[in-house]
């Protein structure tokens, strides 16, 4: 089982697993749009040439994220409101 061999490779490594009930397509909704929007406002627009530039795009971007892109639900960038809570 795929499954038992993965649970048993995070034992091993002394990894716990993020799980919450089953079947729950919420879990993952803020990490999936996340990344969707890192795909389209960064990966996509400027396709990267190498490893490193990639790395670089997305290290600058998730900075971007964090501190600047103002979140239209918000009216601020989210370590903005983080900080101010």
């Amino acid at each position: 089982m795929t499954l038992e061999a993965y649970f048993n490779l995070t034992q091993e490594c002394g990894i716990t697993p993020s799980m919450s009930r089953r079947g729950n397509c919420y879990d993952n909704a803020m990490a999936e749009n996340f990344f969707s929007i890192l795909k389209t406002e960064c990966i996509y627009r400027h396709k990267p040439k190498t490893f490193q530039e990639a790395n670089e795009r997305i290290d600058s971007f998730i900075h971007f994220y964090n501190h600047e892109r103002i979140q239209l639900k918000t009216g601020v960038a989210p370590l903005t409101l983080r900080h101010s809570a």
